[in-house]
């Protein structure tokens, strides 16, 4: 039987009462399976001896002797203190909440303790420690699982239930992975696996155990990855192609629009632009992803996209997470491409109810070539001619199920996702594993690297300083907070932007603009900050995309070190995109993390959007870096896709080139695949 086949419930073990299981449920284990998924996320060594005098380098793990108790403190605070001592030291043993201890540290009595020691109050102490029987002692002289664990389970529990689970059922697992790549790699039989993964015979066999498991949780993502790409190919477009279109050329629409342009593509864009065209012109459905730092020309690159998409005869889709960009898309491609004869429409769900219908009604009869709108693009009133291209910009900010919504609307309809926040290679292997890619490294010519600035929040006049200054010569600054009101500890916008109004700047015009305010008022806000009717903008992150204000030279982030990378660096993006010397002031607490230390210090480094997602990935995981729609898609129990970048490489040229060569999985060695695949998927099914 497969690992995930033991469908036997957690509460048939031994000990495991209505209270145990319902505490195992709330780590999500509810069978067997589950049980022995649940990795360690460490493991204790107990087999080296370490001296009381070691504390500071390791854990203790040693023998002692009991040589006096006292209870120490009154009422509830009162506490059993035991002194033990070894060849090396003395040491106390703090028993909070465990008075029971009482009758097993008897003084004379020689026990193994092992625990995390420190020096407090003129001597060496612990909470933290466990003891056993120094003649018969289970746990010690080997390796034991440190388990996640929830509100009243203990390590104690922990490892018994898995024991119990370890001893019945993990010699009938059976191995997941081909046989040849078991051979070739000499990886360990899936049963051996799971028992030293919880149970380790030696540091070797758990390596072994790791290296067996890691290895097998990427190849079965990366066969999910492959399986949707080959499932996405073999959908038929039936296109006619017209004389270079394999070659990437541009259609003549296409070069209606270069040659309005005051200025020319750059290298990056032009490429970004014939790989794109070269898989619309293709007999499979395109489905790549467009990456570029904050204002590389990305939406230009899409709506050349767009184009093509009009010229087959077709409808384009761009979509975007918020009205603001959404409004912005629609609003640039009637400035670029109305004068082309294209038809734009913007569709929210703000729209009324009598535009709307006239709107739906013009959308179905193909009278509108391209829709620029948010979710509300795929409602299910929402019904299109013949919708041939699917942009989704900001691709992250939407759920799986959003994306399959919206191709829905199209029968075998291009996809084109976009992202202003660079994807690290580790994910473009995972998630984005089987999309074809297209980065856009450099930018329009003219720009000017955006001057970062660190500045304590006790120095913040200096920075209102310099700011007056900016606004003084004619130009534009946003402050971005963490809150939109409300905020005790820290600034948030609401009050700062009166504070801004009243008493920092008063002779410049403040507004606000935050994500509960009526879209109206946004859009209105927004419009006058572009005109420089107002000169200070205060915000939330709801700035982060879709703004583009070249008069605006500073960018005041309070509290940054609340901020992500990635929104840090969208938030920089904002300013820098005219011709003058732009700034960002990363204003952060005078008690700042060292965490936090870490990241401003990324970002005052690098404006370098792939190396800050880099540094972003190391600092808050992988899943995390996904978007919360994907963290399952994610939630590996062993493998980590940043840390075991070899191992996942050699999985998806192994999972490849399987596929590649056996579609349907029907020779011998591979039967087990499909297997797996049918019995007990190791991972959600996700479509984009």
């Amino acid at each position: 039987m497969f690992l995930r086949s033991i469908s036997v419930p957690a509460g048939t073990l031994p000990g495991a009462g209505s209270a145990a299981v319902s505490r195992l449920n709330r780590l999500g284990i509810n069978s067997i399976a589950d049980l022995l998924l649940h990795y360690p996320r460490d493991w204790e060594d107990r087999t080296r001896t370490v001296p009381i005098s070691g504390y500071r380098e390791s854990r203790v793990c040693t023998t002692v002797t009991v040589i006096a108790r006292d209870w120490i403190g009154y009422g509830a605070m009162r506490t059993l203190k035991v002194y033990v001592e070894d060849e090396s030291a003395r040491a106390s043993l703090l028993c909070f909440n465990r008075p029971w201890l009482e009758k097993r540290l008897v003084p004379g009595e020689k026990l193994m303790l092992f625990g995390r020691f420190y020096y407090k109050y003129g001597e060496i102490q612990s909470s933290s420690f466990e003891v056993e029987d120094a003649n018969a002692p289970s746990g010690f002289g080997r390796l034991l699982p440190v388990y996640p664990l929830s509100d009243g389970l203990t390590q104690t529990m922990m490892r018994r239930f898995t024991s119990h689970a370890v001893e019945k059922y993990a010699k009938d697992i059976e191995n997941e992975l081909p046989a040849e790549i078991i051979e070739r790699d000499s990886l360990m039989k899936k049963s051996t696996a799971i028992k030293e993964i919880h149970f380790p015979s030696s540091a070797r066999g758990l390596e072994e155990a790791k290296r067996t498991l890691i290895y097998e949780e990427l190849f079965y993502l990366e066969v999910m990855v492959g399986r949707r790409a080959i499932e996405r190919k073999s959908r038929n477009k039936n296109v006619f192609l017209r004389n270079g279109e394999e070659d990437g050329a541009y259609t003549p629409l296409q070069q209606r629009l270069l040659d309005r342009l005051p200025f020319s593509l750059t290298t990056g864009q032009a490429e970004a632009a014939a790989q794109i065209n070269r898989d619309m012109a293709a007999n499979v459905p395109m489905a790549r992803l467009l990456q570029g730092d904050v204002g590389s020309g990305k939406t230009l690159v899409s709506f050349l996209a767009a184009l093509k998409a009009v010229e087959k005869g077709g409808q384009a889709a761009v979509m975007a997470p918020t009205e603001l960009l959404a409004r912005q898309h629609a609003e640039n491609a009637a400035r670029l491409l109305e004068p082309l004869g294209v038809r734009i429409a913007f569709l929210t769900g703000n729209i009324k109810s009598a535009g709307r219908r006239e709107l739906l009604k013009n959308l179905l009869e193909g009278t509108i070539d391209i829709a620029a709108g948010t979710h509300a693009l795929f409602s299910n009133d929402v019904e299109y001619k013949n919708l041939r291209l699917v942009v989704i910009d900001e691709q992250h900010r939407f759920g799986v199920t959003q994306r399959s919504l919206i191709m829905a609307k199209g029968e075998s309809a291009d996809l084109l996702m976009m992202s202003a926040t660079p994807i690290p290679r580790t994910m473009t292997l995972t998630i984005f594993g089987d999309l074809d890619v297209s980065e856009i490294r450099d930018m329009p010519p003219g720009r000017k690297p955006v001057k970062t600035h660190l500045a304590k929040e006790s120095n913040e006049n200096r920075v209102y300083d310099f700011v007056r200054k900016e606004l003084e010569k004619g130009r534009q600054a946003y402050f971005v907070y963490p809150l939109i009101e409300g905020g005790d500890e820290i600034k948030d916008a609401v009050s700062m932007a009166e504070r801004l109004a009243k008493e920092v700047f008063p002779n410049f015009k403040v507004a606000l603009i935050h994500s509960k305010l009526a879209e109206e008022n946004k859009r209105q806000t927004m419009d006058d900050f572009r005109k420089g009717e107002i000169k200070i903008l205060a915000a939330t992150s709801v700035v982060e995309v879709g703004v583009d204000v070249p008069n605006a030279a500073c960018m005041v982030i309070e509290h940054a070190e609340r901020f992500g990378l990635s929104a840090l660096h969208q938030l920089r993006g904002r300013v820098g995109r005219g011709q003058d010397q732009s700034y960002c002031f990363l204003v952060y607490s005078d008690e700042l993390t060292e965490e936090g230390k870490i990241r401003l210090k990324v970002m005052l480094e690098n404006s370098d959007g792939f190396v800050i997602a880099e540094e972003d990935l190391k600092l808050r995981g992988p899943g995390l870096i996904a978007g919360t729609e994907q963290s399952g898609y994610l939630d590996l129990g062993v493998a980590n896709p940043l840390r075991d970048t070899e191992e996942l490489v050699r999985a998806r040229t192994d999972a490849f080139s399987i596929l590649e060569n056996d579609p349907d999985l029907l020779l011998e060695d591979h039967r087990v695949i499909a297997k797996v695949l049918k019995d007990a998927p190791p991972f959600p099914q996700v479509v984009f």
